[in-house]
């Protein structure tokens, strides 16, 4: 397929191909930019601190299990997102979806606007969702006579996940949101998340960008005598739902693994957990939200044999975020201890004005996310010193928050860390799809800068 692709005529295409060309020669593995990060970072403390080797040294060892919780909370949200997407119910509704779009820019334009919805309830989900429903979309709409070009129906399910962090499993905002985090802890208070997912100008930037990204994405659909790569039928993911374990001369132990009732009674005790802690005035955080996903896992799957197997399948994806956590947490032990925070954040002032400053940290967050391509990671890694300089300049801490969001969210565009399960279902390269979210990256900066200039330090 990807021969098929590279010969294309479109002009988005010819336009992305040194871009492709750089991505597939020059930028390495995720766990290479952490470990590369790692020097870099301890290098620089070297130089602009007076700390000695041994200080530098140590503050890293010391801060490698400094985000163990967080690395476990974030990584639970990927595993439930896939596991969530995989259910049978979840599945079905995809199906029944990919029977919705008529003609062909609503196939392309619906693909990305679910996938963008998903992404907003958890990011996990977003991705395996944007994937899934392009596959069903492409298939049906083969059955219904419209030629669909299956690279932008991935690179449009992919885009949806341009807004993952404004919405309700944003890592900074929610860690912003828990007791305990890193980052209440700097703040010395939590941040609700009615002041950060649910003010009124990120919702405002959340439609806007939908309706600028879908518009982008529909002007370079390819038109006339571009080439069309349709899905292969024989090469539709085999990714589907466990069929449920046998139950004729099943043992007693077959029988509980295959019933339903145990998951269901689970889920529906975490279903009343969850409502007497909402009813208490209890607030959305990192575990609240990981439980309200579990709880819907529980109460859809059809067996607790089911379920093993959807987690086992959906446990590949998150190994690289249990390697790459501890990285992050060392830079972080890095420049807490040697000061190196502190001299970011007086750099960041002495260019910025209150006005700007959440601007040029979106700018500086989307060029540090090809670094560090976890959310969480960059939090981790930039958020203590960004709120530091926004402390300086009077900036509120949410614009602080959002406006690293948004960076974050925004390279993911041209950054293939979070695209490989995506392109793992379809069975694509990223050069596929570079050409089409390199569009989505340009439009949605657009808002994202727009959004930001306007807000200045805070209403």
């Amino acid at each position: 397929m990807s021969n098929q692709i590279s010969g294309s005529r479109s002009g988005v295409a010819a336009v992305m191909r040194p871009v492709n060309t750089f991505v597939e020669r020059y930028i390495p593995s995720a766990l290479v930019f952490a470990i590369v990060l790692t020097f870099v970072v301890a290098l620089l403390a070297w130089i602009l601190t007076d700390s000695s080797g041994v200080v530098i040294v140590t503050g890293w060892g010391e801060g490698l299990s400094g985000l163990l919780a967080f690395m476990t909370q974030m990584s639970l949200i990927l595993l439930l997102g896939h596991t969530l997407a995989n259910t049978g119910p979840v599945r079905r509704l995809l199906s029944t979806l990919g029977g919705v779009p008529t003609t062909v820019l609503q196939a392309y334009l619906f693909v990305f606007v679910i996938a963008a919805v998903a992404s907003l309830i958890t990011w996990g989900l977003g991705l395996v969702v944007g994937a899934l429903l392009a596959t069903e979309v492409a298939t049906q709409g083969r059955e219904k006579g419209l030629k669909l070009h299956f690279p932008l129906l991935i690179a449009a399910g992919y885009s949806g996940y341009v807004i993952w962090h404004m919405g309700y499993s944003g890592s900074g905002t929610l860690a912003a949101a828990t007791e305990g985090s890193f980052i209440a802890t700097q703040l010395g208070y939590t941040i609700p998340i009615s002041d950060t997912i649910f003010v009124w100008w990120n919702i405002v930037a959340v439609i806007a960008t939908i309706i600028v990204v879908g518009g982008a994405l529909a002007l370079v659909a390819p038109r006339g005598d571009d080439r069309i790569v349709e899905l292969d039928p024989e090469a539709r993911s085999g990714n589907s739902a466990p069929a449920a374990r046998a139950q004729d001369s099943a043992t007693p132990a077959d029988r509980m693994d295959g019933s339903r009732v145990i998951t269901t009674l689970l889920g529906l005790a975490l279903v009343a957990y969850l409502v007497i802690h909402y009813m208490g005035g209890g607030t959305a955080s990192l575990n609240i939200v990981n439980w309200t996903f579990l709880a819907l896992i529980f109460l859809l799957v059809r067996s607790p044999f089911e379920l093993t197997t959807l987690v086992k399948n959906a446990a590949s994806n998150v190994g690289e975020i249990l390697l790459q956590f501890p990285l992050y947490a060392g830079i972080m032990g890095i420049m807490t201890t040697t000061g190196l925070i502190t001299v970011f954040s007086n750099a960041m002032v002495s260019i910025a004005t209150p006005a700007t400053f959440g601007f040029l940290e979106f700018l500086s967050a989307g060029i540090v996310n090809f670094f560090v391509p976890s959310g969480g990671g960059q939090f981790a890694v930039q958020g203590p010193v960004m709120l530091e300089a926004g402390k300086l300049l009077g900036v509120d801490p949410s614009v602080t928050i959002l406006a690293l969001a948004y960076g974050d969210q925004w390279t993911n565009m041209i950054q293939p860390f979070w695209a490989l399960p995506v392109l793992a279902i379809a069975g694509l390269n990223m050069r596929d799809i570079l050409g089409y979210t390199m569009v989505t990256l340009i439009a949605s900066g657009l808002v994202f800068s727009v959004t930001l200039l306007l807000i200045g330090p805070g209403i």
